[in-house]
């Protein structure tokens, strides 16, 4: 059941992420917006990993989890929060969403193993994923999405994939602060300061509150991630992936992007099928 709720309370923290950051990425541009994002998260996680101290299970098998954890995580914002900047949260979103199969099939390859009503639930709740994703078909409009943007948040599926499993296992042997950490350091080691260094870091008064929530939220989702993981790696990954059907539904809300009857019938799908992994976890 921790499993569940772990991916859920992802789930949620990354479609805040995945909206206040399509607000920001066009104001100050994906690098910035990515910057800024790995600093406000670093200044959130690191005092407590530092009062944590270097935990006993940093081994060198953890610090290469801890590595591909956070460069997947770091390349994967990138390449979304470029997308954003010409593609629409209804159409990214979804895409970028299948970070939850990657690392559930990574995850049964390397051994763990699901029972079938489980792995069939699950199934449910990914094609709920994309049929409340789906973005309306607008004519008039279908100009203004640059096709790059699906190549983009497909790339940036796999590398959130890769990343979103090697957290998995780091969390399993070292405190969660300590699984969250690498991503937000590595990201201001390798994008913050050489921004900040050749004058390129931007942010104006309108996003400095976007990118500060995005960053919040990231390390909320990560949190609660990692807490799921701990109890079903595959589990806790494809229920998270359902930040994209809460990025499109909030779209729609906050932004006037349209949902379709499909995407309703997607929510109610995604419902059924959340409620059947509980009921088996539990």
């Amino acid at each position: 059941m921790i499993a569940v709720l772990g991916g859920l309370g992802a789930a949620v923290a990354w479609a805040a992420t995945m909206l206040t950051a399509s607000r920001a990425s066009p104001l100050i541009g994906s690098w910035s917006t990515l910057a800024w994002v790995m600093l406000t998260g670093l200044l959130v996680v690191g005092p407590v990993a530092i009062v944590q101290g270097q935990p006993e299970g940093l081994d060198r098998g953890a610090v290469t989890w801890l590595a591909i954890a956070g460069f997947g995580n770091i390349i994967g914002l990138l390449l979304v929060y470029t997308a954003l900047r010409i593609g629409k949260v209804g159409v990214i979103a979804p895409i970028s969403s299948t970070e939850g199969a990657v690392a559930a099939v990574i995850a049964v390859i390397a051994g763990e193993t699901l029972g079938v009503w489980t792995a069939l639930a699950l199934l449910v709740v990914a094609l709920g994923v994309v049929l409340a994703s789906r973005p309306p078909a607008e004519p008039e409009e279908a100009g203004h999405d640059d096709p790059r943007a699906a190549l983009l948040a497909l790339a940036a599926a796999f590398a959130f994939g890769a990343g979103l499993y090697a957290t998995g296992r780091a969390s399993l042997d070292l405190p969660i602060a300590w699984a969250v950490l690498p991503p937000r350091l590595l990201g201001v080691v390798f994008v913050t300061v050489p921004l900040a260094l050749s004058g390129r870091l931007q942010l104006t008064r309108k996003a400095v509150p976007l990118v500060v929530a995005s960053g919040l939220a990231e390390v909320v989702g990560f949190v609660s991630y990692a807490v799921g993981a701990r109890h079903g790696i595959a589990i806790a990954a494809v229920l998270a992936s359902q930040f994209a059907a809460l990025a499109a539904v909030g779209a729609a809300l906050l932004f006037k992007e349209r949902l379709t009857r499909v995407g309703v019938a997607g929510v109610v799908v995604i419902a059924v099928g959340v409620a059947v992994v509980s009921a088996l976890q539990a």
